[in-house]
């Protein structure tokens, strides 16, 4: 029944559905599901890149017995005890964001901050949320502060992390610097190459192209952040 829990079986057909390149609602539709399920599912367990039946029926053992053990009360209202719509946003935004190349984990631990009220989380909160280890928390972490997604700072013995409403500026502003570093070196191995061969000749293009749309995106970060900043105050 679409109710009831997802079974080791109907996890099975799920992998198989990834595997096959079947969409969620297709899966959903021959499981009988309805697609948030499908979606919640997938994206709580990996992602479809990394999607495992037996590891998610062994994943979604060990937090029900967690449920039967709560750790201590007090997260902030929007990680617990939200209704049915924010879980299944959730899910979708995280699925959105590892099919744009973030890591599944990493994914799961950038919405989770994102959504939280005070778009800021604790590594306990986190860990309680995602049901997740201290370590897991910590990777994730170490990816989306070396592309300045999140900032932490400490309170008494607790840290703190927090995401920042400039954070997609300052994910655009990393790509942006990216892309210079990517025009830089193609720039060098045209030089090397030389201009008048075929190798040369395609990386001046492609250093020129790459420039040019480094360029592109630091001004439209730039508007955007002189235009928001004005819509504010």
């Amino acid at each position: 029944m679409p109710g009831d829990r997802l079974t080791a079986d109907q996890r099975r057909r799920i992998a198989d559905g990834l595997t096959a390149g079947l969409t969620y609602a297709e899966i959903a539709r021959r499981l009988g599901r309805p697609t948030s399920t499908i979606t919640r599912e997938i994206a709580r367990n990996g992602g479809p890149h990394a999607y495992r039946a037996a590891r998610a029926q062994l994943a979604t053992s060990w937090r029900a017995r967690r449920r039967k053990h709560p750790s201590a009360a007090g997260l902030p209202a929007a990680v617990d005890g939200e209704p049915p719509s924010v879980r299944d946003f959730e899910a979708r935004f995280v699925t959105l964001m590892t099919e744009t190349g973030m890591a599944p984990m990493t994914a799961r631990v950038f919405v989770a901050l994102f959504i939280s009220e005070g778009g800021s989380l604790t590594a306990g909160e986190l860990m309680h949320h995602l049901q997740v280890s201290p370590a897991t928390i910590s990777h994730a972490i170490r990816w989306l502060e070396q592309r300045e997604l999140v900032s932490r700072e400490r309170e008494a013995r607790r840290v703190r992390y927090i995401v920042d409403i400039d954070a997609w500026y300052q994910a655009w502003t990393v790509s942006a610097r990216s892309m210079v570093r990517w025009a830089d070196t193609t720039r060098q191995g045209a030089d090397i190459f030389g201009a008048d061969t075929p190798t040369g000749d395609r990386l001046h293009l492609t250093s020129q192209f790459l420039e040019h749309l480094s360029q592109d995106m630091l001004r439209a970060a730039e508007h955007w952040r002189h235009t928001f900043t004005r819509q504010r105050t």
